[in-house]
Formats: structure tokens, sequence, C-alpha cells
């Protein structure tokens, strides 16, 4: 069975004012995805994400020219081989760039939907998984900075929903940062997981003033306070408190990973099956992290396709943590592109599809219908 055609859609839909969010990295203007389908010469397609990367354009056009043209012939099945061309191609010779690593994760992806299509085996059974419950937490563009209250309102409706856990947007200022997170420890008590992501808006002196209360408040991590190359930043904040450092979404491979966990700082692993290298790395990455006992949390905000691939891969492998729920006012990639990703259930668990591959159909008219928006995501 061979790969007869690759192709990356790159698409976005703005977001009105009423439906945006204001985090670390400035307020939502648009949301961008990219879609990559593999076509094999038996006719099974597969359908994969690959990170917009804040460059959906020329993320897919990396995958319509370069990594296209090294795939092509190839066995569709052979998600290893084809891994190992493009990093002798590419990434083994011209570093862990972004663009390659996201193409790339979306290329794979598309590859183990078709071998799940092929065996009609859903994902998880085929990375010797079982469907069980997997915690999740409400995350995604959501739960941004505003007034306490109404913050109070919104964590409100997902919790009726059923989530147990959820994450905060912090990186304001460390003042007002903890005001909204007392405020919703106010307002639920110590059975909600409360989690924390600064969007890399943090200098050292900021974690120095937020970590004691948000270890006051038993915040269950804290999420990219810096810049994913920040090393020495994170190796000071570790002393400032026990809260968990998080990071991973934008570490790309085994070989960044190896750093940070060898650095034994960042203790909760966040890698992004879109950006990270796919399924086929990710699932290394996994392997790697569970030598040092450590969790794998991935992260996932945009499309149903990546959102279902994490749950398959979060049911297959021995040091799951949460599966990151987003749950945006407004996102068509996750409501309109694709039939439901998942579901919430009343133990604030989601479980994997049982359709064969990835699980999730693509609406092909929704690409023709919502064409790339060039420009910033975020203001």
């Amino acid at each position: 069975m061979k790969i007869v055609d690759v192709r990356a859609y790159p698409t976005s839909f703005p977001v009105p004012p009423e439906a945006s969010v204001t985090l670390g990295i400035g307020r939502a203007v648009k949301r961008d995805a990219v879609l990559v389908k593999v076509t094999t010469d038996e006719g099974l397609v597969g359908w994969g994400e690959a990170h917009h990367g804040r460059s959906p354009g020329a993320v897919a056009h990396n995958i319509n020219t370069t990594l296209r043209q090294l795939v092509l012939g190839m066995e569709a099945t052979d998600v290893v081989g084809v891994w190992a061309r493009v990093y002798k191609m590419q990434l083994g010779s011209h570093g862990m760039g972004a663009a390659t690593s996201i193409g790339l994760s979306g290329v794979d992806m598309a590859l183990w939907d078709i071998r799940g299509k092929a065996v009609r085996w859903p994902l998880y059974r085929l990375l010797g998984g079982t469907s069980r419950p997997i915690p999740a937490y409400a995350g995604g563009v959501s739960l941004g900075y505003q007034d306490p209250t109404a913050l109070v309102d919104e964590a409100r409706v997902h919790i009726d929903a059923g989530y147990r856990a959820v994450k905060l947007r912090i990186g304001d200022t460390p003042s007002r940062d903890l005001e909204r997170v007392a405020a919703v420890r106010k307002a639920f008590g110590d059975e909600l997981a409360i989690l924390t992501d600064a969007n890399t808006g943090y200098t050292v002196a900021d974690a120095r003033r937020a970590i004691p209360g948000l270890d006051a408040h038993g915040v269950g991590w804290l999420e990219e306070p810096f810049p994913p190359h920040d090393h020495r930043s994170y190796a000071f904040a570790a002393t400032f408190g026990r809260v968990p450092l998080a990071a991973g979404e934008n570490h790309y491979t085994r070989f960044e990973f190896s750093r940070v966990i060898e650095d034994r700082v960042i203790t909760v692993l966040q890698p992004d099956l879109s950006k990270a290298g796919g399924i086929t790395e990710v699932l290394r990455i996994a392997a790697l992290a569970s030598t040092w006992k450590l969790s794998i949390n991935p992260h996932t905000s945009m499309t149903g396709l990546s959102m279902a691939a994490s749950i398959h891969v979060l049911a297959a492998i021995d040091n799951g943590g949460y599966f990151e729920a987003d749950v945006s006012k407004l996102n068509l990639f996750r409501d309109e592109l694709g039939s439901k990703p998942c579901a919430i259930g009343e133990d604030g668990c989601v479980r994997p599809l049982d359709a064969p591959g990835i699980g999730v159909e693509i609406d092909e008219k929704f690409l023709e219908r919502h064409p790339v928006i060039e420009g910033p995501g975020y203001v």
C-alpha cells in the first residue's frame, strides 16, 4: 500500500470580540489549523493535523512541496521509515526546525489513521491500548484574563458539565493572577483540580512572586511560565516553591524532550501530537518519560483530529495523565470541521472513539468555505 498523494490544507476562521480570549500571548482574533490528507494506491485516505505554528500558509506549503516529495511512493504503513527519511533529509541535518517537525506530525498522524482503517481497528487498539476513562481538564483557548467573578461563572459552566479539573490562564500580573486563582478555589473548594498556564508571559521575578501563592491555593501545575528554550529561568523557578512546572507543547521531538527530562526541572510533560513529530514520536517521548516516572499530558486545542488522537494515545501508554479538552466558546474546528471527537462523562473523563483509525470524519467542504487568513492570530 503506497503513498500516492499528500495534500495540506491551511484553514482559518475569525474570532469575534464576544468570543475572544485574552491570555499571556495576547487577544485571540482568529484560529488557524493545517489539515493533512494522505491517499494510498488502494484508495484508503488518512487525515492528520499539523499545528499551524502561527504561520498556517507556510506550514502547509512546506508539506505540499518538500515533505510530499520525500514520502511519495513509500509504504503507507511504514511510519517508522517515513519518520526516519524525513529525519535524515531534514531534521537531522538542519536542526529541529518547527516547520518540519510540525509538518511531519500531520503526515504521521494521517498515516496512523490509514493503518487503523486498513485493519478496521480504532487507533487505541492498534497502539496496544484499551478503551478506558481518561481524566480531562477544561482547557483550550478559554478561562482567560477577566474579572474574578466572571471567571468563576465561566468555570462553573464546565464544572457543571462534568469537569473535575480546569486550567486558568495566568501571565497577567502575579497579583491579578493570584486573585483569579483564589476566587476559583474559594468558589469550588479543594476537590477541584486547578491548573495554570502562563503562556510564556512571566519573568523570573513574576514567578518568584506568584509561585508561593500558587502553592497556597493547591495549584496542580504552572505551565510554560517562560519560553521553551529558557532553561535557566525554569531552573530558578523550580526553587521558588512546590508547584510542579509543566511544558512541552513547544518542544520538538524526543531529542528536545531528552534535555527537558535530564534537567529534572520540568516534571509535567505536554507534547503536542501535531507539533512534536506525530504519534510515532510522542510514543517514543512517552516511553522515555516512563523510565523517569513522568506523566504525559498532551497539549491540544485546535481540531478534533488531534483531540481524538490524543485520547487514543493516552489510552495506550502506561504514564498517561490528563487530556486537555478544548472548551472554547467558539471553535469551528472542533464543532464543524469533522465529527465529534470526544464527550465528557459524569466522572470527569473522556474515552477513545471506537471507529477505525482516529475515528473523526472530515468535511472537505468546510476547508473550501474557510480558506487561510494570513496574519497573526493574537494581537
